[in-house]
């Protein structure tokens, strides 16, 4: 018993110690904890959290534990540390049944709402139990829980919590005004005049309630109480109410008509975010256009970007209108177009559609010609009252047009219209369009066409004419001949302009077929007239002279060459050769010398030269001036080693020599020309004088020697090979085509190296020419061109390169034309060798080469005006590609004087260009403008023309007109992809520029 108590008392010893040292260290952690509670009380959230970490690290009291994690985490949750809200969380997970649960909850919530973290402050209201809040904690929850959706604009919760603290004395004002607010954007502008009523009388709701009040007014249609309640609230609003309240004010004024007082307030709208949308551009726009205003009007207007819907088909029918009224047609033709695509409001669309239609016919229209937007228009209104004015229109349009080709189509395919006197017309200048493109059989029939409806009298007349040239153009002489003569008959003829050359034609229909006294008599008449031009005068005395020479009556021929060599015209150096050839038909041998002397001094480059060197020579020989005559054919050989003259002039001193008895001399020249010129006419001569001379000097078997070394003769079968020979020649002379190319194949191959293996060669060339087979004839003319120069040479160097160029075959074209350009003696060769160089050249990227022969082109003064045309057009392409843009410029202002068609479109088109490099962007519209009246039919061209345009209008600060350009080009010329990835370039780059001031436009991500 006394050693049980003994022991207790020992335990209960003990136990006292431990209890007194426990509650020793509760009471040090006590004091800590509550200087670590009045640290937070007092906000020094840091120290705090510090403390009550170091409480907690040192306690051993549950309590105690979950009061410094709490406060640990409300103070992260202050202090604003990142993973706060994850030590919340982790506090109500260990300690789940602590009584500061809820209030972490609202703290944390209360805290993110008084910093304006009002998302952050949702997520945390939705953890705190509500049946857990004192009343007050109660009303500000629903107030702050309310506020807090209002902020994240989930206005139908918001409305749930703000509803329950309606009634509370202290939050019912707060709440009535942002329920007022929800009802306010919810339109339901009766409940939130009714709340805001309620609240009017205190200043700080006050100030804003104008503002919403003007607004609500305005949006139900009370626009003179907004106006009113605006004008009151504007003088004391705040910047960011400023712009709408102006905006409010502005449109109150327009919706009341009132458009001189709502344009200040419309233009102080600053936007939503700094941007305005298409609507408030149009507002703006519409109220200047009612006041007459029209280029204030079209500012705002042209602003109006990527509109799909009424207020932008609207819009754009008023901003063709403020065109229109500033006489800027072809802005306006393009606003009317975008309207009358649109279909919102019908009356806006027909009458856009009637006016696209006027204007398409006024100044034309690179989109589609005048005549189809014309009849469309009466396709698409057939009742309209305006029927008579567009169909006259219509009438007109066909021939204004100048698209020939479409107006043909439409006019043999329409509905509409059938007035002959314009198929008549329309068909004639397709005619004439056909024959500027050189494709006459074409042209003929449709000229056949307008023949058939013979109305006009005048026109009648021309088409025989222009039907008859291009029958002389193919060659139909016969034909041209009755055309030419039926023209000069007809009733209208001598009114047109194609009469004053009736008698130069017919003179050349005849003298083409070679009825040369009636080709004079005509040529004759013509010289006579006073008003005929210069050149085709000198031309005139030209033929009449070659007819009278022709017809051997040489007097009255020279007296014409005379007349030609007055009009030094470009054929000039011919007349004097051919009148100094008369000379010696008319013996007058000393004449004959000293005209051709003369000729020689007058024209040193004449492509004559050559022959009148040779019949210098002949008629020094006629003469008994032998020295003078070798010595004027040692004068061709020398200058003009290339001429087809040489090998003549060789055989002429031969002769000269072997005559006057000078036999090796004479061998000398035959060998040279045999050597030289195998296989010609000259070369067989040569051998066959040569044989009498050796058999005079008895040297038969050295002559059998040499001829056995010839190629071309072969003496056992000379008589067969020319027999052979005559016999394919027959066929060839009487034109029996087929029968002469069979002959000629067979002489080449029993004789493929015989006496007349040249020409047989040269004739098949020309007879599967003749019949379009022309890959056959390339190596015929090969052969011919493989031999030195011969009388069929420089006619094969010629069908040769045309055969490849018809090919496109210009790496071996261009060497062909090269030799052309060197050997021609005539200066037509000359001048198809050098055009065709540049253009080979050309297509072969040689760019400096193709201005080098476009220089030689344009220095001939001889050169037709389509190939000056063609050499003025490939300067300037190829300064172009050269970068040269002042010779390149300079060369298409000199192809716009000549040029017709395409190139002439080709021309306008770089003028518009290098005006838009200038920054001269009104001048080059206009020059767009003349190049889609007058060349519309050019689709190419017309669509470059128009991505020129709308880079010209975005220079010009008209975006709308820019980017509806571009957009109608993407649409309309889907056949040229080149043109169509050029405007999507320039699309995309303008309406990102716009969308930065034009909430409206929709840029490309």
């Amino acid at each position: 018993m006394n050693k049980y108590i003994s022991s207790m008392l020992f335990v209960i010893g003990l136990s006292a110690h431990m209890l007194a040292q426990q509650s020793a260290i509760y009471t040090n952690d006590l004091v800590l904890y509550n200087q670590a509670l009045e640290l937070y009380n007092n906000k020094q959230f840091l120290a705090a959290q510090n403390l009550f970490d170091k409480v907690k690290n040192t306690s051993h009291d549950e309590n105690i534990d979950a009061d410094c994690t709490y406060y640990i985490a409300n103070c992260a949750v202050w202090l604003n540390q990142k993973g706060a809200d994850q030590l919340l969380e982790n506090f109500v997970r260990e300690y789940p049944t602590s009584i500061k649960r809820n209030a972490a909850y609202l703290d944390a919530a209360t805290y993110y709402f008084d910093n304006g973290k009002y998302a952050y402050a949702r997520k945390w209201y939705d953890k705190v139990d509500e049946s857990n809040l004192g009343r007050k904690e109660k009303e500000k929850y629903n107030f702050n829980n309310g506020y807090a959706y209002f902020k994240i604009q989930r206005f139908n919760e918001a409305k749930k919590f703000l509803n329950r603290v309606e009634d509370s004395p202290e939050y019912s004002a707060k709440a009535k005004y942002y329920l007022g607010f929800i009802a306010y954007e919810g339109d339901n502008y009766k409940e939130a005049d009714k709340l805001f009523d309620e609240v009017k009388d205190l200043d700080q709701y006050n100030k804003n309630l104008s503002y919403f009040q003007s607004d609500m007014n305005f949006k139900s249609g009370n626009f003179q109480e907004a106006i009113n309640e605006g004008l009151v609230q504007l003088p004391k609003s705040k910047p960011s109410e400023r712009s709408e309240l102006n905006k409010i004010i502005g449109e109150s004024y327009f919706n009341l008509g009132q458009y001189d007082k709502a344009a200040p307030y419309l233009k102080e709208y600053k936007g939503r975010k700094g941007k305005w949308n298409n609507t408030d551009y149009y507002l703006l726009g519409y109220a200047y256009y009612k006041q007459g205003e029209y280029q204030n009007a079209i500012s705002e207007f042209n602003k109006i970007v990527d509109g799909r819907n009424a207020t932008a088909q609207n819009a754009y029918y008023h901003l063709a209108e403020s065109y229109l009224k500033t006489d800027q047609k072809q802005q306006a033709l393009h606003a009317f177009k975008n309207a009358s695509e649109m279909d919102f409001e019908d009356k806006i669309k027909e009458d856009a559609t009637y006016n696209y239609a006027k204007l398409s016919y006024e100044i034309g229209n690179s989109f589609e010609s005048a005549p189809k937007v014309l009849l469309s228009y009466l396709d698409t209104y057939p009742n309209t009252e305006f029927e008579d004015e567009i169909k006259e229109l219509l009438i007109s349009s066909y021939i204004t047009s100048k698209n020939y080709k479409e107006a043909m189509d439409l006019l043999e395919g329409s509905r509409n219209f059938a007035d002959k006197e314009v198929y008549q017309k329309v068909a004639f200048y397709r005619g004439i369009e056909l024959y500027n493109d050189a494709n006459y059989q074409e042209a003929i029939r449709y000229f056949d066409k307008s023949l058939k409806e013979s109305v006009n009298p005048e026109f009648t007349a021309r088409t025989i004419y222009w039907k008859a040239e291009s029958d002389y153009l193919l060659n139909n002489f016969d034909e041209a001949l009755i055309g030419f003569k039926e023209f000069q008959g007809s009733q209208g003829a001598s009114s047109t302009k194609e009469f004053k050359h009736i008698d130069y034609n017919i003179g050349y229909a005849y003298f083409k077929l070679k009825q040369y006294p009636q080709a004079a008599t005509f040529f004759d008449t013509f010289s006579k007239k006073s008003e005929i031009d210069n050149t085709r005068t000198a031309d005139t005395y030209l033929r009449l002279g070659d007819s009278h020479f022709i017809s051997r009556k040489y007097w009255p021929a020279m007296e014409a060459y005379n007349e030609a060599i007055k009009k030094d015209g470009p054929d000039a150096d011919y007349a004097h050769y051919q009148k100094a050839i008369s000379y010696g038909f008319v013996n007058k041998p000393n004449k004959k010398i000293k005209d051709l002397e003369m000729f020689l001094k007058t024209y040193p480059r004449s492509t004559y030269r050559d022959d009148a060197m040779f019949a210098l020579g002949d008629v020094y020989i006629s003469e008994d001036k032998i020295q003078k005559g070798i010595d004027a054919y040692d004068r061709l050989i020398r200058d003009i080693p290339r001429s087809s003259y040489v090998s003549k002039a060789l055989l002429k001193q031969g002769l000269v020599y072997y005559n006057g008895n000078k036999g090796e001399r004479a061998l000398s020249k035959f060998k040279k020309v045999v050597a030289e010129y195998p296989g010609t006419e000259e070369a067989i001569q040569a051998v066959n004088t040569a044989r009498l001379i050796y058999v005079d000097l008895g040297r038969t078997n050295e002559y059998a020697t040499w001829v056995r070394g010839l190629s071309f003769v072969d003496v056992s079968d000379a008589d067969l090979d020319n027999t052979s020979y005559e016999a394919a020649e027959k066929q060839f002379i009487e034109n029996n085509d087929n029968a002469a190319i069979s002959g000629f194949e067979k002489y080449l191959s029993e004789f493929p190296n015989g006496l007349h293996a040249l020409k047989s060669h040269f004739h098949l060339a020309q007879l599967y020419f003749k019949k379009g087979d022309k890959q056959t004839t390339i190596p015929h003319y090969e052969y011919v061109l493989q031999k030195e120069r011969t009388e069929f040479t420089e006619q094969a160097l010629a069908r040769l390169s045309q055969v490849y160029l018809e090919d496109r075959l210009y790496e071996k074209a261009i060497p062909i034309l090269e030799r052309l350009e060197s050997d021609a003696d005539y200066p037509q060769n000359i001048i198809f060798a050098q055009s065709n160089l540049m253009k080979s050249y050309y297509q072969l990227v040689n760019y400096q080469k193709t201005l080098e022969y476009a220089d030689k082109v344009l220095a001939n003064s001889k050169i037709q005006k389509e190939v000056k045309s063609d050499a003025k057009i490939f300067t300037a392409r190829a300064a172009l590609q050269t970068a040269d843009m002042t010779r390149a410029k300079k060369a298409y202002a000199e192809v716009q004087k000549i040029a017709t068609g395409e190139l002439a479109a080709e021309a306008l088109y770089y003028d518009a260009y290098f005006k838009n490099l200038e920054e001269d962007y009104k001048a080059s519209n206009e020059t767009i403008q003349r190049l889609s009246k007058d060349f519309s039919g050019y689709r190419l061209y017309g669509s470059k023309g128009l991505v020129l345009m709308s880079k010209n209008f975005y220079g010009l600060d008209d975006a709308y007109q820019a980017t509806y350009i571009l957009e109608s080009v993407i649409k309309n010329f889907t056949d040229y992809p080149d043109v169509i990835d050029e405007a999507r370039v320039e699309l995309r780059k303008i309406k990102a520029e716009e969308a930065k001031t034009n909430s409206s436009i929709q840029t490309e991500q």
